[in-house]
């Protein structure tokens, strides 16, 4: 009886252990660096945040694939390095525009599909604005959301140029929904899925556009934060707002009994912007120098979170130097399904998950995205403690002599604040680093035509 008994106990636990995990990877929308109570904030309200940090592995070594949306985007959906991805700039905005992640790249979505997986992109696209480029031709089941960079989130237009256009879709199709907020109608559409798909295993890319332009946060946020000066008080009004859905979000998952069988990640795509949208700034990026479409450590390193309780660690940290590519290899490994294409930049992070004291999986780390054709384009390359820039911007204000501007030489490991270029007290490493780079961009095969990165107020297209 006692055998019969035990086994009764023990059989919830032993079906799990044979299950594949739902996956839901949440991205924030130009978040700062240091945007959150848990990645040192003093100012922000963001107990959501912070409790998905408690419950699981929080980095401070995270990297995006870029300090802009879709390439960072295009970095994290293939695992691959924008450059080979072929996404170097920010896709189109507008229909049957030509840039953006081509089709034949495979994305994490065909991989989780591939694997026995129900996929929803619930959100922000900005990966391609063609039936060939969209969600449902890249891997997912189901669609709801923008195509666009950003959108007014009451009445669901995009404004940049005129005439303004509407953009709001489910599976291809365009669907109204004025004067309701988009942030909740994401949440609604992610709940619809999870309840529809409870009994499966599911993969849902759900694409905060919060705390990106236009900042929108709830009302009582806005009386929250009315002491503090602006634009802080708007972009931190729309961080709590963020931060109330990613809860409402993680909620749903605990209602419907899923959470200990649900891997849930999130990062931010960028830097915080200081667009003249964003009123100049409202983000930061806590020590570090440069925000948005900056290669300096404020542009690309960023929160970066991973919870699955009672199998993966909670309320730990760690150090090492991990990569927005190394999601997909990650999620594969730990969901027991195949990489369908091995050929990646990430790698799986299980072994620094699991482990304080294991190595990073990176020796060396590269970024490279296009400023348009008439500029060089930004790159960069860590190896180890140093870090090197070519054609620098530094979109936090920050002073940049002639000779900074082509190369900027860095030891973020001691300087976080990457306030001294060391190229000239450091020559043979700045030449080093610059060798890695040429040779490593020489055996690249070239991204397709990029068209714009952003116009000459720093406006994204």
């Amino acid at each position: 009886m006692i055998r019969i008994i035990t086994l009764l106990l023990c059989l919830p636990a032993l079906l799990m252990a044979g299950t594949k995990p739902n996956v839901i990877v949440i991205v924030a929308d130009d978040q700062g660096a240091a945007d959150a109570g848990c990645y040192g904030s003093k100012d922000l309200v963001t107990p959501h945040l912070d409790a998905l940090a408690r419950r699981g592995v929080r980095f401070t070594q995270f990297y995006s694939a870029a300090p802009v949306c879709s390439p960072s985007r295009a970095g994290l959906m293939t695992g691959r390095y924008p450059l080979r991805a072929g996404l170097i700039t920010n896709a189109s905005s507008e229909p049957n525009g030509p840039v953006a992640l081509p089709g034949a790249q495979i994305t994490m979505a065909e991989m989780c599909k591939a694997g026995g997986y129900a996929t929803a992109h619930i959100g922000k696209w900005h990966l391609g604005y063609t039936k060939d480029t969209s969600p449902n031709a890249q891997g997912f089941d189901y669609s709801f959301g923008h195509m666009g960079g950003c959108i007014d989130n009451y009445s669901h237009f995009f404004y940049w140029g005129g005439p303004n256009r509407h953009d709001l879709h489910r599976n291809g199709q365009e669907v109204y929904y004025p004067g309701r907020f988009f942030g909740d109608l994401m949440v609604e559409e992610a709940v619809k899925f999870m309840t529809q798909k409870r009994d499966t295993p599911f993969f849902i890319y759900f694409a905060l556009n919060m705390p990106h332009y236009p900042y929108q946060g709830d009302p009582k946020w806005i009386e929250h934060y009315k002491n503090l000066p602006p634009p802080r008080n708007l972009y931190a009004a729309f961080v709590s707002t963020l931060d109330e859905r990613v809860g409402a979000l993680v909620k749903s998952v605990d209602d419907l009994g899923l959470r200990d069988n649900t891997l849930i990640v999130y990062q931010s795509d960028n830097g915080h912007s200081t667009e003249e949208r964003a009123f100049g700034g409202g983000g930061s990026a806590g020590p570090y120098r440069g925000a948005k479409f900056s290669l300096f450590e404020g542009g690309i390193r960023l929160p970066g979170l991973i919870s699955w309780p009672g199998h993966l660690p909670e309320d730990v940290v760690r150090g090492q130097m991990v990569h927005s590519c190394d999601w997909m290899p990650t999620i594969a490994e730990l969901a027991g399904i195949k990489l369908l294409n091995p050929d990646i930049d990430g790698k799986s992070i299980v072994p620094v998950i699991r482990s304080a004291t294991a190595p990073s999986p990176h020796t060396v780390l590269h970024w490279h995205i296009s400023d348009g054709p008439k500029k060089p384009p930004q790159w960069a390359v860590r190896q180890g403690e140093w870090k090197l820039i070519g054609h620098v911007q530094d979109t936090s204000g920050g002073k940049l002599e002639a000779a900074d501007k082509e190369l900027f030489l860095s030891n973020p490991a001691l300087d976080p604040s990457e306030k001294t270029n060391l190229a000239t007290q450091h020559p043979d490493i700045a030449q080093a680093l610059l060798k890695l780079h040429n040779d490593w961009f020489a055996a690249q095969k070239p991204a397709p035509a990029a068209g714009r990165f952003q116009d000459g107020k720093g406006n994204e297209r």
